[in-house]
């Protein structure tokens, strides 16, 4: 397995999170399905910092495709820092890269991307990104 970390592109957010108890699995440390959580909490902070509409009655972001590299365990109790990327940006979709880190940064216990795709919600056809979206990911 290869164990480098992904190339990524322009750092867009970065959002500490402090561990709970409940995400924990039987083999105490964080379930594997809490590093998806973490991401989704990451993108919808990002998305909610661009201090205009991302998402409309019209238009809405699909998840379409994950990557997901996991490197080493998250053990509990402790603190982790989410950060997303623009790794490319395309005419209806964006790839955001990311990495989950120990808070000091020393420990990558998770990186890979996510395709986010915008849609028409009537025909659920691809429609353009919004332009504060691909203005700060191109930027």
């Amino acid at each position: 397995m290869n164990r480098e970390p992904a190339e990524h592109g322009k750092l867009l957010h970065r959002m500490p999170i402090e561990l709970r108890w409940r995400d924990l699995d039987a083999f105490n440390h964080v379930n594997n399905s809490n590093f998806m959580t973490y991401l989704e909490e990451a993108r919808i902070r990002w998305f909610e910092s661009l201090g205009t509409e991302w998402v409309t009655d019209a238009t809405a972001p699909l998840l379409a495709a994950v990557q997901m590299n996991y490197r080493q365990p998250i053990p509990y109790p402790g603190s982790i820092v989410v950060e997303l990327t623009a790794d490319r940006v395309g005419t209806s979709s964006v790839t955001l890269g990311h990495r989950i880190t120990s808070a000091d940064g020393a420990v990558l216990h998770a990186d890979g991307h996510v395709v986010m795709v915008w849609i028409d919600r009537a025909s659920g056809r691809p429609t353009p990104l919004p332009e504060v979206v691909r203005t700060i990911a191109a930027g």
